[in-house]
This record gives C-alpha cells, structure tokens and sequence, in this order.
C-alpha cells in the first residue's frame, strides 16, 4: 500500500507486482508517480514541469528544420 503524495490517497500496490521505474496513476487525482524503490514500495511523483521539459527535448531535435525555414523567411521578407 502506497500514498499518493499529491492527495494521499491509498493505492494499494502489490510489491510482486511491479517494478522499479514503473509509472503508475492515482485513481483520485490521476497524477503519474514512479516507483523508486519495491520491498517496501516508494514512489515519487512525477511532476508536470518534468514532462514538458521532455516534450522540450524531444521537440528541439525536430524543430532545428522548422527554425531554419523561418529565418530564411526573415531574411526575405528584409
């Protein structure tokens, strides 16, 4: 049985059942935490500041082409 550590709901997980960084969702809140640690298990939110840096990162490497264009746009329109 772990907490939510957003609203500290009771979440009853089975500690053979799951794995280290496996993610899971409160089904009050819906917030998405990790599993740090099993015997006992421990889990750490997951904060939404950390997925939009992700979203970031993953979106710079494919925006470098758009930025591009833009700039030659720019230039153009000089």
């Amino acid at each position: 049985m772990v907490r939510c550590p957003k609203c500290a709901t009771e979440i009853d997980v089975d500690e053979d059942e799951v794995e280290e960084g496996e993610i899971l969702a409160c089904p009050e809140c819906e917030t998405e935490m990790e599993v740090v640690q099993i015997h006992p298990v421990k889990v750490n939110a997951i904060s939404e500041d950390d997925e939009e840096d992700e979203e970031e990162e993953e979106s710079e490497d494919g925006d470098d082409l758009a930025d591009d264009d833009e700039e030659e746009d720019e230039e153009e329109e000089v």
